[in-house]
């Protein structure tokens, strides 16, 4: 791609950047800057820390030689501009701020401003910029303290900042025209969200979002690892690797890997998430013994479609021993009720946190866990057919066992697949009933009552669908997380439970449906209004997994038909 393909692909994702869902940042820098009121605040990024528990300036100000405020004008990716351009402000490396005259001082330059801010502790500081110092660098160090000094590099650190956004643009996918704007922006979601891992190497991961959720999930790496594989596929197996590096002596994967260590047991949860827990009266938050926290087996299945975009077999056998254990763990250790069925131990190992499935008491017994199963080991059993180092028969004939168990969920009066807390049958529908879609292998009658729950009004039949609770069911939420709220993630998993089960139409309309929602609610937000199809009110906003599957679906989409 040619350097001013790069420039109209950064300049489309600019367009997204209001500064406000979407922070000024740059790949591997923990520095965001945001709109406030005529200026910008400044925070960093931190693992389990609060924006405003991580301030670093809480307004800075540009003004006119008359004193007035410099309005934002423009936002690239890798400049703020003020006052048309008078003024720019960009990242001098990952670790500091430069402000500066946009021009060299001259005839047709601004010849002087200031730069005005203010330090979380309420200290008012003023620096001017004119010939002899046209700019001031902010450099900002790990505990958020803050050192300026003038500087004379201002114009080179922009362009610097612009060759590094530049060289990540150009290997933005190219899709569809409608589509195209919106994969810029979700290709520049996912390069914002880079963030380095010093204890472990400088290894780079591409977290969920910068806002909040500063670490490597281990389901969200896979998700992302499919989004990035269409442009950067080195990247995507490096999401892959970090998420796989850490396993417990019997296989465990953890559910978090960050800067401080991983989180894999209960023992690991932070301060605040216990309190969440505990105001939602749940008893997991202080368990007896430690509960091991993990996230669903989509592993080999991430692999695989990461091996599509670009071979690398030595890399992945080491990737599948690390993988193939930790199957066997679900069936070892999280196999409480010793039923040949694995159950959730902790909500946080499903991923859908506050799903109704868990109101009861634990272990949770539920139809995606099981179909995740089923279908890892056809994965696994394709790997072992494919490279010849494991047994291909044991993967499968443990994948129709696990069926036998999961079909057994099935309520054919209802039409749903039910979960089960502590052996109790849980009425909730959910999305997760609809996850046995992916084994391929479901009967057919069972497949038709899915297909038509999809299209029923009164289940998952919304404007903006597919809700993760039905419509009709009294636990039903259009705001509340995994009460309701549409989520890319588990579209894009019913895409492809679609696609497995015979409906390849019906996958590439939710397809079409799913990227439609992303555009129309302006970004890929954490999660969406199943009725208005806008951003949920506590939803985070610039979240990397519904980035990375807009950006597969939209890639999907834009092939020429049976490619």
């Amino acid at each position: 791609m040619s350097r001013s393909d790069a420039a109209w692909l950064a300049a489309l994702a600019g367009e997204h950047l209001d500064l406000v869902q979407a922070p000024f940042t740059l790949p591997r820098s923990r520095i965001l800057v945001f709109r406030e009121g005529d200026g910008v605040r400044v925070h960093t990024s931190e693992y389990e820390r609060a924006l405003d528990d991580c301030r670093v300036l809480d307004a800075l100000v540009v003004r006119n030689a008359s004193g007035d405020a410099l309005a934002i004008t423009r936002v690239l990716p890798h400049a703020i501009e003020f006052g048309d351009g008078a003024v720019t402000l960009g990242f001098a490396g990952p670790g500091a701020l430069t402000v500066g005259l946009g021009n060299a001082p001259g005839p047709s330059s601004p010849g002087s401003a200031s730069v005005e801010w203010t330090t979380p502790d309420g200290e008012a500081q003023r620096a001017e910029l004119g010939a002899d110092a046209p700019a001031i660098r902010f450099d900002v160090s790990a505990d958020r303290s803050v050192v300026t000094a003038a500087s004379a590099t201002h114009a080179v650190d922009v362009a610097d900042g612009e060759a590094l956004w530049l060289e990540w643009f150009a290997k933005c996918p190219v899709v569809r025209d409608d589509l195209q704007a919106m994969t810029a922006f979700c290709w520049w979601v996912l390069g914002a969200n880079v963030v380095e891992l010093p204890a472990l190497g400088r290894a780079r991961a591409v977290v969920p979002s910068k806002i909040g959720y500063v670490g490597l999930w281990q389901w969200d790496a896979y998700f992302i690892a499919v989004g990035l594989r269409h442009g950067d596929p080195v990247l995507a197996r490096e999401q892959l690797e970090l998420a796989l590096r850490f396993p417990s002596p019997d296989g465990q994967l953890p559910d978090v890997v960050h800067e401080l260590g991983v989180l894999a047991t209960s023992d690991d949860l932070p301060p605040g998430d216990r309190e969440n827990l505990r105001r939602a009266g749940s008893t997991i938050a202080d368990p007896s013994a430690p509960v091991p926290l993990t996230k669903p087996p989509l592993a080999a299945w991430a692999l695989a479609k990461v091996l599509d975009a670009e071979p690398a077999d030595a890399w992945a056998r080491e990737q599948l021993a690390v993988i193939r254990r930790s199957q066997d763990w679900w069936f070892a250790a999280s196999d409480l009720d010793h039923d040949g069925l694995p159950e959730y131990g902790h909500p946080y190992s499903s991923g859908l946190d506050d799903s109704p499935i868990f109101d009861g008491p634990l272990p949770t017994t539920a139809p995606d866990l099981g179909a995740y199963l089923v279908r890892q080991d056809l994965e696994l059993a394709r790997f072992a057919e494919r490279f010849g180092d494991a047994d291909a028969a044991a993967h499968r004939t443990r994948a129709e066992r696990t069926l036998v168990r999961l079909l057994e969920l099935w309520d054919d009066e209802r039409g749903i697949f039910r979960a089960r807390a502590a052996g109790t049958d849980v009425a909730s529908d959910t999305v997760v009933g609809l996850m046995p879609l992916l084994t391929g292998r479901l009967p057919e009658a069972v497949v038709d009552r899915l297909v038509a729950a999809l299209a029923d009004q009164r289940r998952f039949g919304t404007p903006w669908t597919v809700p993760t609770v039905a419509v009709g069911d009294p636990d039903f939420s259009d705001e509340r997380m995994w009460r309701g709220p549409v989520w890319v993630n588990t579209n894009a998993l019913v895409v492809e439970g679609l696609r497995a089960s015979g409906h390849p139409a019906l996958a590439r309309d939710l397809a079409e449906r799913t990227v439609a929602l992303v555009v129309h609610g302006g970004g890929p937000h954490e999660y969406f209004n199943p009725f208005t199809g806008e951003k949920a009110r506590t939803a985070t906003t610039a979240f990397g997994w519904s980035a990375a599957l807009f950006i597969d679906l939209a890639v999907g989409l834009s092939a020429s038909p049976g490619e």
